[in-house]
């Protein structure tokens, strides 16, 4: 009976706890989206900095992650200036994500400059889908208001948050800036019927999820990858096309499209699935390079390895 009366109020504690932070998060919020833009944007870097400066697992993971990849090229100071720029980075662009209702009523050109647009607009404009391949990297929600206040329908497949109510507040902000979200794992009729559509897709397949995939290289290391754009791609002959948001200095945004990557087709489903998912990594590498304090090093990308269990 003690143990079970002691189980319960841990169960009570957190669930409080839970119950305040989301208060605080939500008041926040509330907040951001009041008060002036560059105001807000100093705030999240300070909120990014001292989460840097606590240090704690994400800040050690974002470290161990750039050290592997750059182990050749980068000193160990350059790292650590490259993962505090990550934290600083994030601090501001979630800064701008939060924000999403207040620009979907205005002009997002004056934040968002398109670069190469020409790789995707015939496409769009004549009503076929395009199967975006992009990542957590720069503003990847932005990407989705742009191409929504441009008059283009498209949805994301997205891991829904382990807190209901946030989920519900991300989701919301994304249904009002005019996308529609799609939860991954119960994805698979949605997408199908947003391709019937010929709506575009988003997705996100630059992190280790509980998803089926394969093995990659990425930055010298085996990655599990998910396959699921590159399959759909093929078997609806769908552009897979890459595009990216990254931060300027002067803190707007350029979103670049790439032309769409061209698929193997040997007749060998098994080897054409490696073969097109390691283009696909090979395509974040190089944006990740360009700009690798804008990616989210702080996630355990090479958590799974072939011949786990």
């Amino acid at each position: 009976m003690a143990h079970r009366a002691k189980k319960k109020r841990r169960l009570l504690k957190t669930r409080a706890m839970k119950n305040i932070r989301y208060r605080l998060l939500y008041a926040l919020i509330l907040l951001i989206r009041k008060i002036p833009r560059q105001w807000g944007i100093a705030v999240g870097r300070k909120i990014g900095l001292l989460f840097f400066r606590m240090g704690g697992k994400q800040r050690n993971y974002a470290i161990e992650n750039l050290k592997a990849a750059f182990a050749q090229e980068k000193t160990e100071v350059e790292v650590h200036e490259i993962a505090k720029n990550v934290f600083l980075h994030f601090g501001a662009a979630s800064i701008d994500a939060i924000r999403i209702p207040v620009y979907a009523e205005k002009d997002l050109d004056d934040l968002i400059t398109p670069r190469n647009f020409h790789y995707a607009k015939p496409l769009l404009d004549s009503g076929r889908g395009i199967l975006f391949l992009t990542a957590h990297f720069g503003n990847w929600e932005l990407m989705g208001a742009w191409l929504a206040a441009k008059g283009y329908p498209i949805g994301v497949v997205a891991t829904p948050i382990s807190d209901p109510r946030l989920d519900r507040l991300i989701v919301d902000t994304r249904n009002r800036a005019g996308y529609y979200n799609i939860a991954r794992g119960k994805s698979p009729k949605e997408i199908l019927r947003s391709i019937r559509k010929g709506h575009s897709l988003g997705f996100l397949i630059d992190q280790d999820t509980d998803v089926k995939g394969v093995f990659v290289d990425f930055f010298g290391r085996k990655a599990h990858t998910a396959v699921g754009p590159v399959v759909l791609a093929a078997k609806y002959d769908i552009p897979l096309m890459p595009a990216f948001m990254y931060m300027k200095p002067d803190t707007t945004y350029v979103l670049e499209f790439f032309p769409p990557i061209p698929l193997a087709n040997t007749g060998n489903p098994a080897k054409d699935i490696i073969t097109n998912t390691q283009k696909c990594s090979d395509v974040y590498e190089a944006i990740i390079r360009r700009y690798p304090e804008q990616w989210a090093w702080m996630h355990r990308r090479w958590r799974k390895q072939p011949g786990d269990r």
